[in-house]
């Protein structure tokens, strides 16, 4: 097996500073992915003294292990998202998506970020699949999108049908965030890496950040961490943390349009345009929750297999990407806790964070300017808030959500799991310093995974992925 190295961090990457001494700023942005370099852009644009905080560096997280979809076509998700909302917000949804993607689109064009226009597909291998590619066509017509119904596609095996939508978009995410981060320093913006959260304590209309290195003040900040670091506000109960996998090939057979199955295991393909005229595959799928996988290694070695016999090609490179689920299917963008306007929060992307990632931003900088009273929300604001009344239509999936992280928890304690951790590495302690889950061994990847809550950790015991915020406790 290749080594788990993404494509696009398989390069050349710039440097920036750690903050390191004591500094007040108008808002801290938490998170240097997509949607905390966006927020940080807009906010500098805005005239704010901005300052954007890093655990590890630029791209790290979700942003740079994507597969780099830009598409208001998001597989069943328009279908799912109506189960628990209304039609109307169903439409707010696509609304912020179709803004979202315009202006990603628009800024490309200005800054020469190289990106193909591309439909976008959900198809089916089965009759259950074609029956939930079916009803996705009828909401997306209901929410005003162009689908249409396509009974073949260019795929090389057989389909029983797909949704098309026409003019989608697919990059190359680690050079939209050069060309974000350089437009983040021209406005003023300030980016600091290996700066990581620990605490964070709201007083007075101030906000303390502690990070490991030293205290930072701020009126607003703004939590972009995937899943919000911390504790106190409860998200970690309303979030499910997927993994899921990705290969790309050189491969004698390459797609034209972007495609995503509605069948289990997922299947996701895609082409990337490489230097010389080349194209190389790329495929994705087989996501389970983090932490619960008999073996990692195992579900990469599938999709490559898979992707072997049916097209045929040289793998260059495999990885994996960490995407966070909501009870309501719809992202969490606003307040941490209601009626508190200084922390505020952007998750639950569900794997669509490109498409999203601009309108979140726009939501979170409109929603301050209203709060200071120079702006107004925008008016798709109901499908990305972070607390609604919708979430009691969302309790049962909120409660299978929970369910599962007891019998988690329960598994635990009956085998006594952190033991088999601490016996693989000896000098650390097997449980996650977040909620107290016993950590499991990723054979992928070489790191422990919670299983509760998705935090995970390098072989050394460090943070790679909260919502923990401290490394495994040493023996």
């Amino acid at each position: 097996m290749t080594s788990m190295t993404p494509l696009w961090l398989d390069r050349p990457r710039a440097t920036h500073p750690t903050l390191t001494a004591p500094a007040s700023y108008d808002v801290v942005v938490v998170g240097a992915g997509i949607v905390g370099i966006l927020t940080g852009l807009l906010m500098a644009r805005s005239g704010r003294r901005v300052a954007v905080l890093e655990a590890r560096q630029v791209g790290d997280g979700t942003t740079g292990h994507t597969t780099a979809k830009v598409s208001l076509l998001q597989g069943t998700r328009l279908s799912r998202i109506l189960r628990t909302n209304g039609p109307s917000v169903v439409r707010d949804y696509v609304t912020a998506n179709q803004e979202g993607q315009a202006w990603l689109r628009d800024f490309c064009k200005v800054h020469d970020v190289a990106y193909q226009e591309r439909p976008a597909y959900t198809y089916a291998t089965s009759r259950p699949g074609e029956l939930r590619v079916r009803a996705e066509l009828s909401v997306a017509g209901l929410a005003g999108l162009d689908a249409t119904w396509e009974e073949t596609t260019e795929l090389p095996y057989p389909v029983r049908g797909a949704v098309r939508l026409a003019d989608q978009m697919q990059l190359h995410p680690m050079e939209l965030m050069d060309a974000l981060v350089a437009q983040l320093v021209a406005e003023g913006g300030e980016l600091f890496e290996g700066s990581r959260l620990t605490d964070l304590s709201d007083r007075d209309g101030k906000v303390t950040l502690t990070t490991e290195q030293t205290n930072v003040t701020a009126a607003h900040v703004i939590l972009a961490t995937g899943q919000p670091v911390l504790r106190r506000h409860g998200f970690f109960a309303r979030l499910h943390p997927q993994r899921s996998y990705a290969a790309a090939l050189r491969s004698p057979w390459v797609p034209e349009g972007m495609y995503l199955s509605a069948d289990s295991p997922t299947r996701s393909v895609r082409s990337l345009p490489v230097a010389g005229g080349d194209e190389l595959l790329l495929v994705g799928g087989n996501g389970h929750i983090t932490g619960r996988a008999a073996s990692e290694a195992a579900r990469v070695e599938d999709l490559v297999g898979w992707a072997r016999s049916t097209f045929g090609g040289e793998v260059t490179h495999t990885w994996s990407a960490q995407d966070q689920a909501t009870v309501s299917g719809l992202p969490y963008v606003g307040r941490m806790l209601p009626g508190n306007d200084a922390v505020w929060v952007a998750t639950g992307f569900d794997k669509w964070g490109l498409a999203a990632a601009p309108a979140a931003a726009l939501m979170v900088t409109k929603s301050l300017f209203a709060e200071d009273g120079a702006g107004e929300r925008p008016p798709w604001h109901r499908a990305f808030s972070s607390w609604t009344p919708r979430e009691v239509a969302g309790v049962g999936r909120a409660a299978q959500f929970n369910v599962g992280v007891g019998v988690e928890m329960v598994k635990d304690v009956a085998r006594r799991q952190w033991r088999d951790a601490e016996h693989a590495e000896p000098t650390l302690r097997g449980i996650c310093t977040h909620l107290g889950g016993s950590v499991r061994w990723n054979d992928a990847e070489r790191s422990w995974d919670c299983p509760l809550h998705g935090s995970r950790f390098d072989t050394d015991g460090s943070v790679l992925e909260g919502p923990a915020v401290c490394g495994l406790r040493k023996l």
